[in-house]
């Protein structure tokens, strides 16, 4: 018996190395982003699930509590026994979540009303112009540190006296902390974008190069033995064998450089004079708008996925003969999509 149950198959939920139906792959899809969005809502809505504190509605006769204060249950307690003790009316309160524990609902009204509302104070950027700003020092990090990473990390892969010279000090540097380089990057560079951008490319750049040499090492060893056969010499064996293999992997090495860039971003951006999304983030925390931090970070998650989701289409669309498939959000957008229309 226990060898025919040994024997029996895997379900097709966890077969090894098998693709799920579009159903189940949609289905898995969607219950990912569902339920840390459900456990949010229960914590938030489901009376007595948490809620560790309490929300004044009443002061009463206390003269410590005042309208709409949040103090811990037992307090809470304490304070109403001192009252009645003392004759005087007791406090009236709601059980609540703590205030850095915002509601969906008021998240979502945040997120709105940050793209509408004016700053509070004079100089303060838009919600809109914060993350543009946060784009470009992205956008200028990742830049340099794949042009100068890519090349290196294709040369360290290709010659061995390019690997033996770079990789070594680079393994070094790697595990150097960016953020340890901030005060250093503001004594060369100011205390504008300058250094932001140089510590996104720190924490790009050295295991850039690494992961780049290693994509170039796996190019079939037959490729290159094929081509100089035919005559192709070395900067040939480059340009029209090596860096047309290793294309594909090469674009999906920097997808994830560029989640590695946003990473570093809210680090690098209190670098110097603080900007971006970053500074709207910790503003918003100073004035315990916990609605507007949480919209805050949720819009570098939504921005940092779409842009990946983008990147995964225009690689399928580049690199057609790798036959690869759309990721899983992506299937599950284009089903629930077609369900739509039907």
């Amino acid at each position: 018996m226990a060898l025919t149950a040994a024997r029996r198959p895997r379900s097709p939920w966890f077969a090894v190395r098998r693709d799920l139906s579009g159903g189940r792959t949609t289905f898995l899809t969607v219950l990912s982003f569902l339920v840390p969005l459900g456990l949010w809502c229960a914590i938030s809505y489901v009376p007595g699930l948490w809620q560790p504190q309490m929300r004044v509605t009443s002061a009463g006769g206390s003269e410590t509590f005042d309208l709409g204060m949040r103090v811990p249950k037992a307090q809470f307690a304490e304070e109403n026994a001192d009252l009645v003790a003392a004759g005087k009316a007791p406090a009236v309160g709601e059980p609540c979540n703590p205030v850095f524990l915002p509601a969906p609902h008021e998240v979502g009204k945040a997120m709105y009303k940050a793209f509408v509302t004016p700053p509070k104070s004079k100089g303060d950027k838009w919600l809109h112009e914060a993350l543009l700003h946060s784009i470009s020092i992205i956008a200028w990090g990742f830049g340099i540190a794949a042009l100068i990473g890519v090349p290196l990390g294709i040369a360290c892969g290709v010659w061995a006296a390019s690997s033996r010279l770079v990789e070594p000090v680079v393994d070094f540097l790697r595990y150097m902390p960016p953020p340890t380089f901030g005060a250093l990057a503001l004594a060369i560079l100011g205390i504008n974008d300058e250094p932001k951008v140089a510590i996104i490319v720190i924490g790009i750049l050295f295991n850039m190069i690494l992961v780049v040499a290693n994509t170039t090492r796996q190019v079939d060893r037959g490729l290159l033995e094929a081509a100089s056969t035919l005559g192709a010499r070395d900067r040939q064996l480059v340009t029209r064998v090596v860096v047309p293999a290793i294309l594909p992997t090469l674009w999906n090495d920097l997808r994830i450089f560029i989640g590695v860039g946003w990473t570093y971003l809210t680090v690098a951006e209190m670098v110097g004079a603080s900007s971006g999304i970053s500074l709207f983030i910790n503003q918003q925390g100073k004035y315990r708008n916990y609605d507007n931090v949480f919209a805050g970070i949720i819009l570098i998650g939504m921005i940092g996925l779409v842009t990946d989701q983008i990147l995964a289409f225009l690689g399928r669309v580049l690199f057609p003969w790798t036959g690869a498939e759309p990721g899983p959000l992506t299937s599950a957008c284009r089903r629930l999509f077609r369900r739509g229309k039907s």
